[in-house]
């Protein structure tokens, strides 16, 4: 049997999901299966060898992306303020204020996750610190199990979306957009995630009040100035760290890169004044940024060996064919996107997503006139739901590991459901109302610079001293 061109690229991708269902690595299965239909393509005339002579190029342009350089200093920073006691102090604060009203402790929990969502950037720091404090209290007060086991892994979640997320950026990077806009578009997605979530236990709190119910007076301890000064003492700190971070970045005083080093060594500070640092924090915070840089860095290069190859055997142009032809052009190319990579999202987490799909979906989505800013923003609202569904969902591993033996894993899970109907709501609203990202953008002067013409009109010189004329 003759094997024709039309046929590598869809034997690459079905070679790749092979692969990775039967367990091998992400980035080592992407390398492997981009050298073997190399190779293979090479020997059938496809292409040259010195196609693939393309590749240490594109190795280097990875390792020498300074936009990259932002994921090391946020994880660190995210990995410091983990271990900073800054969770706790917001958490207990705004648990007294709120505890006075059914569901008081959810509501806490959820502004409480944003907020560590704008200053770590990560979802562990978030789900673990809120898991390891909240959840007793809830349990010992009395909350349904799953009401209280979901709205802490769903308020972690949200640090996806928050920035600085990580995931904006790699999504900023594999686009072809600047992180600040990325950023900005997510600002609108990240508002109404949060009114989402406070909503539906507003809705608990009314139709089932059981299972939220409000704080005994013997547990409101602190009240008057005392409980204020404490809620503004974990607030200011937060506040003025989210303007290191994202307040230069969306003036223009920093580059994404620059502003993730300020973070790292705001949260530093930020230790230090809660008395917390120590060389040991510090030690741990940089191995765990090591890994998670290596890990991305590996999936990387992996990706752009398969994406090269994959290039070169026109999968580019089977993807466009195949997904340009759906019915109901932009809003049917945007549901079947979701729902794809939703069900992706069961068995790869969010760089995976973005380092093998992204790149695949972007032309399709440049010629069918989609703002990719948008594009990104509503991928990386889909793409949280990962952590939040089985059975790689990360949030709930990370609850699960933390929460005390009685909480049954079932309540856990069940617990995820609703709130993850909640993101699928959001992608919904982020598809038909691409204003919720695009308001936030700035559109500059919309005016093209290649019509500009800049004339200046040259001034009356005497007769004397006009210049020479060249014949």
């Amino acid at each position: 049997m003759t094997i024709t061109m039309d046929v590598m690229a869809p034997l690459m991708f079905g070679g790749l999901v092979v692969f990775l269902l039967l367990g091998f690595p992400v980035a080592f299965s992407l390398s492997a299966v981009g050298l073997f239909f190399g190779f293979v393509s090479i020997e059938l005339g496809f292409f040259t060898e010195a196609y693939l002579g393309n590749l240490p190029l594109r190795v280097f342009g990875i390792l020498s992306n300074d936009l990259l350089l932002a994921i090391p200093f946020f994880t660190l920073m995210g990995a410091i303020l983990e271990r900073c006691g800054l969770a706790e102090d917001l958490l207990e604060g705004t648990g007294q204020l709120f505890g006075k009203i059914p569901g008081g402790l959810a509501y806490a929990v959820i502004l409480v996750g944003a907020v560590l969502g704008a200053i770590t950037g990560t979802v562990a720091a978030s789900v673990i610190a809120m898991g390891m404090i909240s959840l007793p209290i809830m349990m010992r007060y009395g909350y349904d199990m799953r009401i209280a086991t979901g709205v802490i892994a769903a308020s972690g979640t949200i640090t996806q979306v928050i920035p600085p997320s990580l995931v904006l950026i790699v999504l900023g990077d594999q686009l072809g957009k600047s992180v600040g806009d990325m950023y900005a578009g997510a600002i609108g997605p990240s508002v109404l995630q949060v009114l989402l979530f406070i909503l539906f236990i507003v809705g608990v709190s009314i139709f089932a009040p059981h299972k939220v119910p409000p704080l005994p007076d013997e547990a409101l301890t602190q009240r008057g100035w005392q409980l204020w000064w404490k809620v503004i003492k974990g607030m200011v700190p937060s506040i003025v760290l989210i303007f290191l971070v994202l307040g230069t970045i969306f003036l223009g005083l920093a580059t994404p890169t620059e502003a993730g080093a300020m973070g790292a060594v705001g949260a530093v500070g930020l230790a230090i004044a809660n008395n917390r640092f120590s060389w040991s924090l510090l030690w741990q915070a940089t191995q765990n940024t090591m890994r998670i840089t290596a890990m991305v860095i590996f999936i990387l290069i992996g990706a752009t060996v398969f994406s090269l190859v994959f290039q070169g055997v026109d999968g580019a142009i089977w993807i466009e064919h195949m997904l340009s032809a759906l019915p109901g052009g932009q809003a049917g190319f945007l549901i079947a996107v979701n729902i794809f990579i939703f069900f992706l999202a069961f068995f790869l987490d969010f760089f995976e997503i973005a380092f093998i799909i992204i790149p695949l979906l972007k032309p399709v989505a440049e010629k069918l006139g989609i703002d990719l800013v948008w594009f990104g923003v509503l991928l990386c609202v889909n793409m949280q739901t990962s952590f939040m569904h089985p059975p790689f969902g990360f949030a709930l591993f990370y609850l699960r590991g933390i929460a005390p033996k009685e909480v049954r894993s079932r309540d856990i899970y069940w617990g995820a459901v609703p709130w993850v109907a909640l993101q699928l709501i959001l992608v919904a609203i982020v598809i038909f109302w691409p204003e919720s990202v695009t308001y936030w953008i700035d559109k500059g002067t919309g005016v093209d610079p290649s019509t500009v013409r800049i004339e200046v009109p040259l001034p009356d010189l005497p007769e004397d001293d006009a210049p020479p004329v060249f014949k």
